[in-house]
């Protein structure tokens, strides 16, 4: 069911990957073939295993992107910001999702069907080559955060985590406090650890004027600090 809009949704043209490189007819197609859907705060969008039959680019809020582990153990792949496309391995490989996306906060998504999505990726080399980018840059992205969770140390991993936030999500007006509020689950969930650890470790980053919290606002203090915390590991 396609629930109301928010008045603030961005247009598709301005934030689909490789609109610049679709002809007119291919706009109208997209355009044509894509609906808008609403999730509330914690809700699924899509659920590892199932068979996709949409790619799907965030319109609008925050989602999380995890695989559920040896049992039931949550690890956090990737967050999601407005314009990121997901969904769409998938159906380029002909399988299932391999991974269950979750809205952070109300959230609305387009969804363009998948046969649509292919038959535009056959027939326009450009836009082909952009989603190449987008796979390669997804599978860089990840082959680093492998090493880095299991390098590190609980420290370095956290501490990396906050600076991924804050790369993605930027900072509010105040030019310290991290744009996105993760509960303690979270951030632990993105950074291979339990939960008690990185309540310890975030209370150690207080207690050396690394950060400062209110709830789950986290701002950093030190930003120089927490990067020498990443980079030592």
């Amino acid at each position: 069911m396609v629930r109301k809009l928010s008045t603030d949704l961005q247009p598709i043209e301005e934030i689909f990957p490789g609109w610049d490189t679709l002809t007119p007819d291919e706009r109208r197609f997209i355009k044509n073939n894509t609906t808008t859907q609403q999730y509330k705060k914690n809700e699924i969008i899509q659920y590892e295993g199932d068979t996709p039959t949409h790619m799907m680019v965030l319109a609008s809020g925050k989602a999380k992107v995890y695989k559920e582990g040896i049992g039931n153990q949550v690890q956090i792949i990737r967050m999601l910001k407005v314009g990121n496309p997901f969904s769409y391995r998938g159906i380029i490989a002909n399988g299932t999702y391999n991974t269950t996306v979750a809205a952070l906060e109300p959230s609305v998504v387009y969804q363009v069907r998948g046969d649509v999505f292919t038959t535009v990726l056959r027939h326009n080399n450009e836009f082909c080559y952009r989603f190449l980018e987008e796979l390669a840059c997804d599978l860089a992205d990840s082959d680093t955060r492998s090493i880095n969770l299991s390098q590190k140390h609980i420290r370095g991993r956290l501490a990396e985590t906050l600076l991924l936030l804050k790369k993605n999500y930027g900072l509010e007006e105040d030019e310290a406090t991290i744009n996105i509020y993760l509960s303690r689950e979270d951030l632990a969930n993105m950074s291979n650890m339990t939960t008690s650890n990185a309540i310890r470790t975030l209370s150690s980053f207080v207690n050396e004027h690394v950060l400062a919290m209110d709830g789950r606002r986290l701002k950093i203090i030190d930003e120089e600090k927490l990067r020498k915390i990443s980079r030592l590991g």
